[in-house]
């Protein structure tokens, strides 16, 4: 369930976008429907797991909102198949104060998380930074060049070497911002605010969880440069290695 509050019609209304749901709290799923229809959002919910999954390979969502706690098949082992061939943004809903489930969604490829109870208000902003960032890119730079790395801000694809490295939209934001002041530490604020839309809230370990992804894609690549260093307690610096 998410908390109640009065809804005030936010700015300008985002272009037409399908979100899937899985959750199996039925009610949950149509007020949100009816919650984000005004913002020309178009919700479509499932039950489980597996339903959730098939919906995906048969329609042309932008976005899935994907609860932990499902019955059968968990959100995380969801998740996990998921990423094994998409890259849809996810939003993680998790129960308040669970730090695991929200660092393991975060681990296999979540972009964002909620925890449960929840203001919509805050789950549509959410929405809209995620989507904002996964549109049409902002930047009249169109690639970003460093090391062994290349990034196409257009297509939002990372290579090396001529061979992608899969990468979330939310991965992909972190690299880029890091990637566009080389050698400069960049703090969590900007990153935040960058990667997930949103302030950096003390003892949040979602950047570092999404730095963590980043570093291990990039290894598991093959690249030795640039290579992401932490400065601790500020934020994160790309550097290429000599």
């Amino acid at each position: 369930m998410f908390l109640t509050t009065s809804r005030n019609v936010m700015n300008s209304p985002m272009r037409d976008a399908k979100i899937l749901i899985i959750d199996d709290d039925r009610e949950l799923g149509e007020m949100l429907s009816e919650f984000l229809a005004p913002d020309h959002f178009e919700l479509n919910a499932c039950l489980s797991g597996e339903e959730g999954l098939q919906a995906l390979q048969e329609g042309n969502y932008e976005l899935l909102i994907l609860d932990i706690m499902l019955p059968g098949m968990s959100g995380i082992d969801v998740l996990k198949q998921l990423r094994q061939s998409s890259d849809i943004p996810v939003i993680m809903l998790t129960a308040r104060g669970d730090d695991v489930d929200r660092i393991l969604g975060l681990e296999f490829g979540a972009d964002d998380y909620i925890s449960k109870p929840f203001n919509p208000r805050e789950l549509l902003a959410r929405i809209k930074a995620i989507l904002r960032r996964s549109g049409p890119a902002a930047s009249h730079r169109q690639s970003v060049s460093i090391g062994a790395i290349e990034l196409d801000v257009r297509s939002r694809r990372v290579t090396a070497g001529g061979v992608a490295i899969r990468l979330t939209g939310t991965e992909f934001e972190l690299l880029r911002r890091l990637a566009e002041s080389p050698g400069e530490v960049v703090d969590k604020e900007q990153l935040s605010r960058r990667a997930l839309g949103r302030r950096y809230m003390p003892y949040d370990r979602s950047i570092d969880t999404h730095i963590s992804n980043v570093r291990r894609k990039l290894t598991s690549a093959g690249v030795v440069s640039p290579s992401i260093q932490s400065q601790r307690g500020v934020g994160y610096c790309l550097l290429v290695n000599e």
